[in-house]
């Protein structure tokens, strides 16, 4: 049974040390509830990136494309492993025309980008086919609330456990048991004791 002692206990047992990982794969809230159930992800958030406007928005997102990014534990992923999963969630060599949902794979270090180059060249991939951008991540602004563990909206067996628990928007929006929650709700296959066949995905 999901109880706020459940969420708050799985919440505790996260790494201390994380590392993160930014992707544009279209339409945010898909890609938001795949990441979270990767083993060895610890939390995902959405927002807005790769452009210039200052300070976007959903109603202005100006020239900035949906993101999500990834926290992720060092120890149990690594960049490549995430590369791997991020070229599968998209199609490499068809780039859509607006660029709020274009494809995007972010570098925020030598190392990330080193593991860029070489999972590209070990890929089966026509490097000068591909139309993802490979861009180097300079700001991430979080998006809205309501867009946050978007796949949780109506599923009062879930957001009812974390009001009793006291979690704010914000805490939800970071709860390693949110993550793998919003995963499941959306259909996938998730490792974590709280989350079981049995639990229906469809209840409100």
């Amino acid at each position: 049974m999901l109880t706020p002692t459940v969420i708050e206990e799985f919440d505790a047992q996260a790494p201390d040390t994380t590392e993160t990982a930014t992707f544009g794969l279209g339409c945010f809230w898909g890609p938001d509830a795949s990441a979270g159930a990767l083993n060895g992800v610890v939390r995902t958030r959405v927002g807005y990136a790769g452009g210039t406007t200052a300070d976007p928005s959903y109603e202005v997102v100006g020239d900035h494309t949906e993101v999500v990014q990834l926290e992720y534990d060092p120890n149990r992923l690594s960049f490549a492993d995430l590369l791997e999963w991020a070229f599968a969630e998209h199609r490499p060599y068809r780039q859509p025309k607006k660029r709020q949902y274009q494809h995007v794979v972010f570098t925020e270090t030598a190392d990330q980008r080193d593991q860029l180059r070489a999972y590209l060249a070990d890929s089966e991939y026509d490097r000068e086919r591909i139309e993802t951008r490979l861009e180097p991540l300079e700001d991430v602004y979080v998006a809205e609330a309501y867009h946050q563990k978007f796949q949780l909206r109506g599923k009062r067996w879930i957001t009812d456990a974390f009001d009793a628990a006291g979690y704010d928007a914000a805490a939800v929006r970071e709860s390693p048991a949110a993550a793998k929650l919003n995963a499941h709700v959306a259909g996938h296959d998730v490792d974590v004791p709280f989350v079981r066949p049995s639990f229906d995905r469809r209840s409100a």
